[in-house]
């Protein structure tokens, strides 16, 4: 493998188990311990994790996530959610995020990517975010550029929501918009508990070329408080592999694109 497939094999082990020894390294990506000492010398040197005498642990942050961020289900879908969203995101892009555990994923996901790490006279990717949660995340990328809407902050969620919020969003364009929901139905559409939250999300969506719902095979049938709109808003699913046949024939049926990580 090449050197940018290598650094990623390396996040990917970091995630799985939060500590790596270089030994280990050597063991599992086959390369020599120089080699590994210096891909977690780059690593570290990008904010992307902490070196440690002999190996490294994943980098941590300066805030506490409220409790449902700390006790997440369905993690391993999730990751692979992001992933397959992260696949959908150029270099260079303006991606839009929103607040929740699928989003949060997708944003550490986009960080911990060695593409956009690479020092640039310009931002590498540009995220626009109504989750004050993702936006101390990704200040620490000074490769990524990280705009804030304004707004009044939600405590369940830690987004930004109101009228605030509009103004900003209304004043920008994305290319993509990654949305996180409690629901999604083929006939309804994306569904959230909060009917604020449920705005600024709707907006969000609306100002990007491409609106991509975000949301584990749990969600898919739900039906929550606030609707943010069917395929003519968010016109993509990337879901995981616990959606049925049935299910992804009735979101294809009704015109959404569905990704299964």
């Amino acid at each position: 493998m090449n050197r940018a497939e290598r650094l990623n094999a390396v996040l990917d082990l970091l995630a799985e188990t939060g500590q790596l020894e270089v030994d280990e390294l050597v063991s599992k990506l086959d390369v020599s311990a120089a080699t590994a000492r210096r891909d977690l010398d780059a690593l570290a040197s990008q904010q992307l994790l902490t070196r440690t005498r002999g190996g490294a642990v994943g980098q941590s942050v300066a805030y506490d996530l409220p409790i449902r961020y700390k006790r997440e289900q369905h993690a391993p879908e999730k990751l692979r959610i992001a992933q397959a969203a992260s696949a959908l995101v150029p270099r260079g892009a303006v991606v839009g995020l929103c607040g929740g555990t699928t989003s949060t994923a997708v944003a550490t996901v986009l960080g911990s990517r060695p593409d956009l790490m690479e020092p640039s006279p310009h931002p590498n990717l540009t995220v626009v975010t109504n989750a004050i949660n993702i936006a101390a995340q990704l200040v620490m990328r000074p490769q990524i550029k990280t705009v804030v809407t304004g707004g009044v902050v939600h405590a369940r969620s830690y987004e930004l929501v109101g009228p605030y919020s509009d103004v900003v969003l209304e004043k920008i364009t994305m290319d993509i918009a990654f949305i996180g929901v409690n629901g999604i139905d083929p006939l309804i559409g994306a569904t959230v508990h909060d009917e604020g939250e449920a705005s600024v999300n709707s907006l969000m969506a609306r100002r990007a070329t491409r609106a991509v719902v975000v949301a584990d095979s749990s969600k898919i049938g739900r039906k929550a408080f606030a609707t943010l709109g069917g395929p003519k808003v968010l016109n993509t699913l990337i879901t995981d592999a616990g959606i049925t046949a049935e299910q992804r024939a009735a979101f294809a049926d009704a015109g959404f694109e569905v990704i299964v990580a």
